[in-house]
């Protein structure tokens, strides 16, 4: 990395912002260049300061995140948007991939995810968050955002099949182990080369990648 993370935050909560700004000004490579409390404030911040992250609310006064989201790409199309959404925004968070943005996390991520969201989007990455329930993960897969349309096709074996649909379903790496009959270091393995196969960060991402490449079916996730 040339330089730090320069990082850009939108959101009508001053109390959760500044909270967010002082924790990441901590960091190392992350330099934070400029707040905004709502989407307009956060197109006029963009005039003035280039941006290689930009973390925005869905929900803001004047224009929300997704309206933002929307005229920042129109404006520079290579541009990475990370979503902060709560837990029962759903459709928003779809909304909000749909119109560009290349990843979300929930406001009560800890900060180990959130430094990962920033330096994976940033690396090009789509990031979805850990806490994806089932029901979101389907809405991702039946919405129009497709991360993987223009990826090169992916082939795994059989027993990275069988990994994967156990992975979907929430079993630790122990517990694939016993159903499987491999050593937890040796899932843990299969599981960093699936995770690099797909291109994907945590089981989250799994999920959202096996449902749209029908690797597990939704029954399989309840």
């Amino acid at each position: 990395m040339n330089h730090d993370i320069r990082l850009v935050i939108a959101d009508d909560h001053e109390i959760f912002r500044d909270g967010l700004a002082l924790m990441l000004s901590r960091q190392p490579n992350i330099a934070l260049v400029g707040q905004a409390g709502n989407g307009r404030e956060l197109l006029e911040i963009l005039n003035e300061v280039e941006a290689d992250v930009i973390m925005t609310d869905l929900k803001m006064p004047l224009m929300d995140g997704i309206s933002a989201t929307r005229a920042l790409l129109q404006k520079d199309p290579a541009a990475k948007i990370i979503a902060l959404s709560m837990f029962d925004e759903e459709e928003l968070i779809v909304e909000m991939l749909e119109a560009g943005a290349k990843g979300y996390l929930l406001k009560n991520a800890d900060k180990q995810e959130i430094i990962e969201a920033i330096t994976s989007v940033y690396d090009d990455n789509i990031f979805y968050c850990r806490q994806t329930s089932a029901k979101l993960a389907s809405m991702i897969v039946k919405s129009r955002f497709n991360p993987c349309r223009d990826a090169a096709p992916v082939t795994f074996t059989d027993r990275e099949k069988e990994i994967i649909r156990l992975i979907c379903q929430q079993f630790t790496a122990q517990e694939i182990g016993d159903k499987i009959f491999l050593s937890k270091r040796t899932v843990e393995g299969h599981r960093t080369r699936i995770l690099e196969k797909m291109n994907v960060k945590n089981t989250a991402g799994v999920v959202v990648f096996a449902l749209k490449n029908n690797l597990i079916s939704e029954a399989e996730l309840l």
